[in-house]
C-alpha cells in the first residue's frame, strides 16, 4: 500500500512541474509558441491565437499585409513565410461555408454570440476599451489563450 502511494506521488510530480497549456474548448485555445508571431503580430495588437481562424483566412491575411485592416504591416519574405507556416499549421479545423475566409474574429458567429452588441457596448464603456479586439481588457488570460469569463 505504501509503495502504491509513493509510486502515485512520484508519477504525478511531472504533472505538477508541467507549465499550463490551454486545451481548445469553447472558451480557450492553445497559446502561441512562436516567438516571431508574438513579436511581429504582437507589436501592434494582441497576437491572436491561430485556432480562431481557418488556414484560408490566415493565408489570405498574410498575403495582404500591405493593407492589414487599413495599416501597412509589410514584412520581409522570410518572416512572412515563418509566420504563415505557424498560423496555418495551428489554424482552426472548423469548416466555413463555401470558400469563405473570414478575416475578422469579431465577425465570427461564436464571437457575436458571446459578445452581444449591448454587452459589448457596456463593457467597452465600463472598461474604457476602444475596440472589441482588446481581448485582454476583459480576459486577463487572453495572451495565453484563456478566454473564460472573469
Amino acid at each position: 500500500m505504501k509503495n502504491n502511494k509513493l509510486l502515485i506521488s512520484l508519477l504525478s510530480l511531472p504533472l505538477l512541474a508541467t507549465p499550463f497549456v490551454a486545451i481548445a474548448d469553447d472558451d480557450n485555445v492553445p497559446p502561441i509558441k512562436s516567438l516571431i508571431v508574438l513579436e511581429e503580430c504582437g507589436a501592434c495588437h494582441l497576437a491572436f491565437q491561430p485556432a480562431f481562424l481557418p488556414k484560408k483566412s490566415w493565408q489570405k491575411m498574410m498575403g495582404e499585409l500591405e493593407n492589414h485592416f487599413g495599416e501597412d504591416a509589410s514584412l520581409d519574405a522570410d518572416s512572412i513565410a515563418k509566420i504563415e507556416n505557424y498560423l496555418v499549421a495551428n489554424a482552426s479545423r472548423k469548416k466555413f461555408r463555401g470558400d469563405k475566409a473570414p478575416q475578422r474574429i469579431t465577425e465570427l458567429r461564436w464571437f457575436t454570440h458571446e459578445h452581444s452588441e449591448r454587452e459589448a457596448k457596456n463593457m467597452m464603456k465600463k472598461l474604457k476599451v476602444k475596440s472589441l479586439v482588446d481581448c485582454a481588457a476583459c480576459h486577463k488570460g487572453a495572451e495565453m489563450g484563456i478566454y473564460d469569463d472573469d
